[in-house]
């Protein structure tokens, strides 16, 4: 059974007659008589009432023609999907990014970018870096924005973005307040940490070990709001990125100026995997907005 099959025998269902519905699919109405005749074989069991002026469906080709038709819609459905993916100016793209990212990064390029090419939409996902790296590899997201330590095989990679770290107290710390502080000013106080597969984690190890200690950890997290959170119930201080909103009534932040703390944003996308043309398009689009803000 295959697709001509299928869309021979939903024409001729509708025309009840062979021979109109050989007209309109320009094929011989002996090879349409042959094409519904295997498919009937194939069930097992006739579709058609033969009558003196053309065909009409019996109860077996009723049941038939309902599964058909879905079938046949969704294999439309289908290519003009998989059109709209390969089409440069339509299309879907598969998007992850760090959370960070989700404030006015990722909506303000889409934003922009969108601007030029209307008709692609994005398929988004929030994660950590580590399991965004996994998700190229598996080749079920195109792009990711993300902050990869490690070196990374089968990939590659874009800076496009500098992020600032900045050092989080509880407002009632003997640093709140100020403007500029060492990060070896807070070597003896508890943190809040990220996960051990977490690049913050690692980052913020590499830090502290650059300032002369190693973090004394009373809890380590997924999210930086949720390590925010804890700093503002006076558990320990962190090191995060800069988060919108915070409750500054709660918690100080304040910038490092030794070692200078940030983290590099990259765009990340898989080593001769396939791109789509709209993929491309978004792609280059970022490229140019990396080689511009490098320039600035």
């Amino acid at each position: 059974m295959d697709f001509d099959q299928l869309f021979n025998f939903q024409i001729v269902a509708k025309h009840r007659s062979f021979t109109k519905a050989s007209e309109e699919i320009n094929l011989s109405q002996p090879a349409l008589s042959r094409s519904i005749l295997r498919l009937e074989e194939e069930i097992g069991v006739p579709l058609f009432e033969r009558k003196s002026r053309g065909v009409v469906l019996n109860q077996y080709g009723k049941v038939f023609l309902k599964s058909a038709n879905q079938v046949l819609a969704e294999l439309k459905e289908a290519k003009q999907t998989i059109h709209d993916m390969v089409d440069p100016n339509h299309g879907i793209i598969s998007l992850a990014f760090i959370q960070t990212l989700g404030s006015s990064f990722v909506p303000d390029l889409i934003s922009e970018f969108q601007k030029e090419f209307p008709n692609i939409q994005f398929q988004l996902s929030q994660n950590i870096s580590s399991k965004i790296l996994k998700e190229i590899h598996a080749a079920n997201i195109d792009i990711g924005f993300c902050s990869p330590l490690e070196p990374l095989e089968n990939l590659c990679s874009l800076p496009v973005l500098t992020e600032e770290l900045f050092l989080i107290v509880p407002a009632a710390h003997r640093l709140a307040g100020k403007e500029r502080v060492n990060l070896s000013e807070v070597a003896d106080d508890p943190f809040i940490l990220f996960k051990p597969h977490t690049a913050l984690h690692d980052l913020i190890e590499n830090l502290c070990k650059e300032a002369g200690f190693r973090p004394r950890k009373v809890f380590e997290g997924y999210e930086e709001r949720t390590v925010s959170d804890l700093v503002g119930a006076n558990l320990g201080v962190a090191i995060v990125p800069y988060i919108p909103n915070l409750d500054e009534d709660k918690i100080s932040i304040i910038r490092l100026q030794s070692p200078k703390c940030f983290r590099v944003i990259q765009m990340v996308w898989k080593l001769n995997g396939y791109m789509s043309p709209a993929v491309t398009n978004f792609k280059e689009f970022v490229e140019k907005k990396a080689i511009g803000i490098a320039k600035e």
